[in-house]
């Protein structure tokens, strides 16, 4: 027994020996990249572009919880538009992801570069909608439809900070989504339950404090 106690408070004096501020707690991301649909879903839907907000927060020196919402701008190709009385407004689609969950992370080059995968849980909404003429002023849209539904998702990054203090970074990731949607039919994707696959790809900028 005494070498495992040996061993465990020598672990326990390494781990408080490490600097409180090693590591900022909270971190901001922007990306832009490419949503592309995979397996099935490429019967329906295109690649498309993808814009992207993330929260992390950073609890420990190799774990953090993540947060986030993608947006792709018209897989779907819907090309339909709404006549009303005060003109035409065209229909777009829309798709949103709701990633949750965490990630492992490995610091590298003094903290100066970070590699991390991880997963979680996502929400699925694919939507269509018209661009409304007025803040104070909306037009209802009969035609436009929805689809919702739940999945997962699993991730890999490598982000590299730009100055010492590791206040200001820049980075790739790739994630890979997977769930169901039901509902509506939205473009050329039927009304019925279906298996979609995505992997959103895209460069980000962010700040971490």
């Amino acid at each position: 027994m005494r070498p495992l106690v040996t061993a465990a408070l020598l672990a326990f004096l390494l781990l408080t020996r490490l600097p409180a501020d090693d590591y900022s707690h909270h971190n901001l991301t922007f990306g832009v990249g490419a949503g592309v649909p995979q397996g099935n879903l490429t019967s329906y839907m295109q690649p498309s572009p993808l814009l992207t907000l993330g929260y992390g927060y950073r609890f420990l020196r190799y774990l953090q919880a993540d947060f986030g919402l993608d947006i792709t701008f018209g897989a779907a190709q819907v090309r339909e538009f709404l006549t009303t009385e005060i003109g035409d407004f065209r229909v777009k689609d829309r798709e949103y992801f709701l990633p949750f969950g965490g990630r492992a992370i490995a610091p590298l080059a003094g903290g100066r570069m970070l590699l991390s995968g991880g997963g979680g849980g996502a929400w699925i909404k694919y939507t269509t909608r018209i661009s409304q003429p007025s803040y104070y002023f909306s037009v209802s849209c009969p035609i436009c439809t929805e689809r919702t539904g739940w999945g997962y998702y699993a991730l890999a990054n490598a982000t590299w900070f730009l100055d010492y203090a590791r206040h200001f970074r820049v980075g790739v990731t790739s994630r890979f989504v997977r769930g169901h949607t039901n509902g509506e039919a939205i473009g050329n994707i039927p009304a019925t339950r279906t298996s979609d696959h995505w992997l959103n790809i895209f460069g980000e900028v962010g700040f971490s404090f």
